[in-house]
């Protein structure tokens, strides 16, 4: 009887955890004909302490359908503390996951961005508030144009670059928020890597391609990452604090697909300034 028993126990634990383990599997499960979307906010760096911005809703709009039609356009789920994001939060890899959501296979054609009133930014600790044009009140529209395939997860990454979306108007004190954004898809191209000693940090990381410029920051560690960039050869400008030299590093090859991991870059202390005022001694 005794053995009975706990044969029956063994069976009963082992009918739940395989029980748990499936209704795991099946949450994990893409819905058939659909593609799971990850949506990433990253920001560039700007000279300010804090940039704040109040992010309603997110939206996508697939291929075909009419982007008047407000009943077209998918929510996604997005939940924030008081909406608020702090940009300057979002550099030296770190980023806001505004939520993820399953879409039918096919094409997203376009992502809008609602923003609410309560942006400002923070600078001396002083709060200075941001007008936002009211013709941006229905929200910024972003072209995506990315085809997803049914089984698929992927993730998009919005890049709000502070530096650039911020304006003074004229002598009168106040700042427009006009902010200038873009898409990318994350399977483009991924870089990481890390910037020794921290006491250099943070260090500002550029990434240079042809033309282009994109910038972040390190982290407490000395870690940094660029995420969403096109595949090509890079040339990579450090730029430390005081007290350390700067870094360039040239034709870093940069693949689609897996990310690509520099190895540590060490950076060197600035030399002491002579204090000899040229006059010498006896």
């Amino acid at each position: 009887m005794k053995y009975f028993v706990r044969s029956l126990c063994l069976a009963l634990v082992t009918f739940f955890f395989l029980s748990a383990c499936d209704m795991e599997r099946n949450e994990d499960r893409i819905r058939d004909g659909h593609a799971r979307v990850n949506v990433y906010l990253i920001d560039a760096p700007a000279a300010y302490d804090e940039v704040w911005v109040e992010i309603l809703e997110v939206k996508f709009l697939m291929k075909g359908d009419n982007e008047s039609n407000e009943s077209a356009w998918i929510n996604l789920p997005y939940e924030a503390n008081d909406n608020k994001i702090n940009l300057l939060s979002l550099t030296g890899g770190n980023s806001e996951h505004l939520g993820e959501i399953e879409v039918p296979a096919g094409e997203i054609s376009q992502i809008r961005m609602v923003l609410g009133d309560d942006n400002y930014i923070m600078q001396n600790g002083q709060r200075l508030d941001l007008k936002t044009p009211s013709a941006q009140q229905s929200g910024l529209k972003l072209k995506v144009d990315k085809p997803l395939e049914a089984g698929v997860a992927y993730d998009l990454v919005i890049d709000f670059d502070a530096s650039r979306s911020i304006v003074k108007a004229g002598n009168s004190g106040q700042y427009i928020l006009k902010p200038v954004l873009r898409v990318v898809a994350e399977e483009l191209a991924t870089l990481e890597g890390t910037v020794l000693p921290l006491e250099a940090g943070p260090v500002r990381v550029s990434a240079i391609l042809g033309q282009d410029t994109i910038g972040t920051f390190t982290d407490d560690n000395g870690f940094f990452l660029f995420r969403g960039i096109r595949g090509g050869t890079y040339n990579f400008w450090f730029l430390p604090q005081e007290g350390y030299l700067d870094s360039l590093i040239q034709n870093i090859s940069v693949p689609v697909g897996p990310v690509t991991r520099l190895e540590p870059i060490i950076l060197s202390e600035a030399p002491e300034e002579n204090g000899d005022d040229g006059n010498g001694g006896d």
